[in-house]
């Protein structure tokens, strides 16, 4: 800095750095010092924001990688460090298209983020071997954490990662033969709650649709709906109920075929989102949707817009992953209390569908 007339300061401005042919390939620290005229040692306490570092070689270093268009490894840094983070998270869903998943995800990022830390995820599609790749990927990446909505029905290959530091929480579905958190919606309550809700307005002929009978959740939803029927004297008819309805053209063909035999159901409970949209679709097409009662497990986009609108046992989805999140930083950070399985209360929200009365 300079003075000029009046003795008013005049910034004197930094001289251009010397043109230099750009890398081949990512641009490197030493790239950086090297069109900097700095060692690396005082690249890497710039770009790790040491506040040491003399304000005009750091300005220099900054224009530098600018004009390489460095972009740090904050993983390779990370590692070097004493706690060895990576400052990324691993996140295993059933399949990112589906809403559920969707929010899942979107709930674990917004909470990752308020930390700085990235999260990589990935479909399981219902396949417990693809669950073990994709554990594998996540793991070889040296991920700090793992949330996970199950597969397979054996996650001991989890424990040596467990054991290695790799926290791990479940989503939506218990882990087996493992030791972790879970947080889960209360299935069975939720699917008392529809079946109670159906039995009030009159109704005896209730199908129960449901999703894959290898999945812990199915089976509590069908175990509510069990229990609901046994306290209301009704018989648990074989030819209402379906299951490995994992898709919304298998729930639509289902329930065609059921509106079109000899004695079909005056109510559906359908037990998993996209097996409601198969159903609602099967309703309309059949002309049923105003003489059929219908209530889903799980909200759907624009379910209160169809017509009638579709009530619903809704989860907290939103919720179940932003504990999950937060269950899984406080193990990363060192919370050693045991695992605990965390239960959601789900929301019966009655919109029309499921008021319908009997014939």
């Amino acid at each position: 800095m300079e003075t000029g007339p009046g003795d008013r300061p005049v910034v004197t401005p930094l001289a251009p750095l010397q043109a230099s042919p750009p890398p081949a390939g990512r641009a490197t620290m030493r790239d950086v010092a090297a069109l900097a005229g700095v060692s690396l040692k005082t690249v890497s306490r710039v770009v790790n924001g040491a506040t040491t570092v003399d304000a005009g070689l750091a300005a220099r270093v900054r224009r530098a990688a600018a004009q390489l268009n460095y972009r740090h490894n904050m993983t390779a840094s990370n590692l070097r460090r004493g706690d060895r983070r990576s400052f990324m998270i691993g996140l295993m869903l059933e399949d990112v298209s589906n809403p559920y998943s969707s929010v899942i995800y979107r709930a674990v990022e917004d909470v990752a983020r308020e930390r700085g830390v990235g999260v990589l995820a990935g479909s399981l599609d219902e396949d417990p071997a693809r669950e073990r790749d994709l554990a594998a990927t996540l793991v070889a990446r040296r991920v700090d954490g793992l949330i996970v909505v199950p597969a397979g029905r054996d996650h001991s290959y989890l424990r040596d990662e467990q054991d290695m530091g790799t926290a791990v929480v479940f989503v939506d579905r218990p882990p087996v033969l493992l030791p972790a958190d879970a947080v889960m919606a209360d299935n069975v309550e939720g699917a008392m709650a529809a079946v109670r809700h159906l039995v009030g307005r009159g109704h005896r002929r209730i199908a129960f649709l449901g999703d894959l009978t290898s999945i812990a959740t199915a089976q509590d939803r069908y175990t509510g709906y069990l229990e609901v029927m046994r306290e209301a004297g009704l018989p648990a008819d074989a030819a209402m109920t379906r299951h490995d309805l994992h898709t919304a053209e298998a729930a639509e063909a289902a329930v065609t075929a059921l509106l079109n035999g000899p004695d079909p159901p005056t109510a559906l409970f359908s037990s998993q989102n996209l097996i409601t949209l198969g159903t609602v679709r099967a309703l309309r097409a059949c002309g049923a949707q105003r003489r059929t009662a219908l209530v889903g497990f799980d909200d759907l986009p624009l379910a209160d817009m169809l017509d009638p609108p579709v009530s619903v046992v809704a989860q907290d989805v939103l919720a179940i992953g932003t504990l999950a999140a937060q269950i899984l930083f406080g193990r990363i950070e060192g919370d050693t209390a045991p695992p605990q399985t965390h239960i959601v209360p789900t929301r019966l929200i009655l919109r029309g569908s499921g008021e319908i009365p009997p014939p």
